[in-house]
């Protein structure tokens, strides 16, 4: 009888990739919200490196988290 705590390699291997991509995409909210607070706690402009936080955080976020999505989906054969 196989033990009910054991899970296949291959659905392991996955998990840190999910948990990346969840941290990049939560730094680039985070990000977007520093942006838009910027302006209100203080009378500068946001800096450059907010903006590429923001955009790069997101899209590789939304992107790791979609090829773990098309990993984690397959069928074993």
């Amino acid at each position: 009888m196989p033990d009910p705590h054991s899970q296949p390699a291959a659905r392991r291997s996955g998990n840190p990739l999910l948990y990346v991509a969840l941290g990049l995409f939560a730094i680039g909210l985070l990000a977007i919200v520093a942006i838009l607070l910027t302006p209100v706690l203080s009378d500068g402009k946001p800096a450059l490196w907010l903006y590429v936080t923001a955009m790069a955080g997101t899209a590789l976020g939304l992107l790791l988290a979609l090829v773990f999505a098309l990993r984690s989906g397959r069928r074993a054969r």
